[in-house]
């Protein structure tokens, strides 16, 4: 450990000048005109300046509506977001302290980081770096001892890909899907995704919807968080749109661009397809990631997959459906070993099968018939895989699902918990035009799409309690805390007793107790379940082999 330690305190050393000129970067924004925000609060949760306007609906959204050149933009938004952004930020480093407790390994991190994100500023474009700029001035003061507020929020673009670089982590297992012609009950373009991105509950807990009217370039929605300029899901008011799965990646050595700025600069720049895959193309990226692009001008939806060394557009030929899990589909990676590794072990292909079957099932879908499918819990020919598995379309952690309508302009949003709670239907002609200025509304709510009568289920209720019980699980196994073994386990498990998991959990307990006959029984048991990749289920293998041994 010492001598790695030195290596990397080396390496740091001798980049030390690579690092010193990015942590000093400020872009430059004189070019631009600013009239600093004043707030008008009209009540806890309806802000306005000027023309920008931030509220919560019922549903618990939060709807923001930004408008000027790109500085003006991020003070319009940090300005009415603050508190939101602020939380959200609160949020993203406790969950990263919890990971990494050590205050000398949290030291070590933030080192890495300004060295790994030496090369993100050159690789961002100068309005989106003006806009974080403005944004970055309402953001909270205490964690600039981690980096400046403005490189504090350029990283924050990146956790996402950095993430996902470093540890493969997948907290990503995104489904989306498009269908259009014969597929669809009007014959037009419709598209669904459910973003899988899981940092917690609350991270979850404040939506972001975000109306987006810039000085140049197309007006667009997007569906995040405070604090975020990037797209992860959104619309463009030409009807061009772009949600993102996360693919197999290498570690690069250096972030680039983020793929939420390369799909930004979509929404805000392309009328179509090809002017898309044209700004995909022209952009580094540093993690490997597929990017649904709808476009009602081409009537018609693409996966451009991008990747640190390799570009390719998968086309559907003779067909009106096309489908995207977390695996690339086009002959740029055919020989790819890593991408052909990630399809064998990984739940990508499952979700990718369970979307033709899902819609061989319902062949002319509708926005309703779309959120069905995205709320879809069980596995291959309906069986029961256990809820919050990652097999499943609907893995109970998605932070939002989305409907597109390009043609129409309509675009739905889910609601909380998961994407389970009532999807709010916005128009995006009527929002960017005089009417919402005059009405204030933004969404169209005799659209909306009901909430599924399942989260008012006992089985809903009993998944909300396994996860809070199935951390007590995690601690007890990791010696944290003692637990009373009477029915412990068999409640544990009843709350969720279709999934591998909770027996997995069990064995490794006993396991650890040295109660070997008990392992043995727990892990059989879940060598029975649908388990969700094939490294877990050889992890599954190889504590029954090693609690088989302890028993002889």
């Amino acid at each position: 450990m010492k001598r790695v330690l030195f290596y990397f305190l080396l390496i740091l050393s001798l980049t030390s000048c690579g690092i010193s000129k990015s942590i000093r970067h400020v872009p430059e924004v004189g070019q631009y005109s600013l009239d600093i925000p004043k707030v008008n609060k009209i009540n806890d949760s309806t802000f306005s300046f000027d023309q920008n306007y931030l509220t919560k609906n019922k549903q618990q959204l939060w709807e923001l509506y930004i408008k000027g050149n790109p500085l003006q933009l991020g003070y319009n938004n940090g300005a009415l977001t603050q508190d939101l952004m602020q939380k959200q930020e609160d949020i993203f480093f406790s969950k990263v302290e919890g990971f990494v407790p050590s205050k000398f390994k949290q030291k070590l991190l933030r080192s890495f980081l300004k060295w790994y994100n030496r090369k993100m500023y050159l690789n961002v474009r100068e309005d989106f770096q003006a806009e974080l700029y403005g944004l970055s001035q309402y953001s909270s003061d205490k964690y600039n001892f981690i980096a400046p507020k403005y490189l504090r929020s350029l990283y924050l673009h990146g956790a996402h890909d950095i993430g996902h670089a470093m540890q493969d982590l997948m907290m990503v297992g995104c489904s989306s899907l498009a269908v259009w012609n014969e597929n669809t009950e009007d014959g037009d373009l419709l598209i669904g995704r459910n973003f899988d991105f899981y940092v917690g509950d609350d991270f979850a807990k404040n939506k972001l919807i975000e109306f987006v009217e810039p000085e140049k370039g197309i007006p667009y929605m997007s569906v995040s968080w405070p604090g975020m300029i990037g797209v992860v899901s959104g619309m463009n008011k030409e009807g061009v749109t772009v949600t993102i799965n996360a693919g197999k990646s290498k570690i690069p050595l250096t972030a680039k661009t983020p793929i939420s700025f390369v799909t930004r600069e979509i929404l805000q720049y392309a009328k179509n397809i090809e002017e898309a895959i044209a700004i995909a193309k022209k952009r580094k990226v540093f993690v490997s990631e597929s990017i649904l692009v709808g476009s009602a001008n081409d009537k018609n939806a693409v996966i451009i997959e991008v990747s640190p060394d390799n570009f390719g557009v998968y086309k559907v030929e003779n067909s009106s459906k096309i489908f995207c899990t977390n695996h690339f589909q086009s002959d740029a990676y055919k020989d790819d070993k890593r991408n052909q590794k990630h399809i064998l072990e990984s739940h990508s292909e499952y979700r990718y099968e369970k979307l033709q079957e899902l819609l061989n099932e319902n062949p002319k879908l509708n926005p309703e018939k779309m959120a069905s499918i995205l709320r879809d819990r069980s596995g291959l020919k309906g069986e029961k895989i256990g809820f919050g598995n990652e097999k499943a379309l609907n893995q109970l952690l998605a932070h939002h699902a989305v409907i597109f309508s390009p043609e129409k302009k309509l675009v739905w949003v889910s609601s909380n918990p998961y994407q389970l709670g009532e999807f709010v239907c916005y128009d995006l002609t009527e929002i960017f035009s005089d009417k919402r200025s005059k009405t204030g509304k933004f969404a169209k709510s005799e659209l909306n799409i009901a909430k599924d009568p399942f989260v008012n289920s006992k089985q809903f209720e009993d998944y909300e309690e396994y996860k809070f019980v199935n951390s007590q699980v995690q601690s007890a196994i990791d010696g944290k805390i003692e637990i009373d073994q009477n029915d412990f386990f068999t409640y544990y498990q009843s709350l969720n007793p279709d999934f591998w998991w909770v027996y997995y959990q069990a064995g490794k307990y006993y396991f650890k107790q040295k109660e070997y006959q008990k392992a043995k029984i727990e892990f059989e048991k879940a060598l029975t379940k649908e388990i969700t990749t094939i490294p877990d289920k050889e992890n599954v293998e190889k504590y029954f082999k090693k609690t088989l041994r302890k028993l002889k």
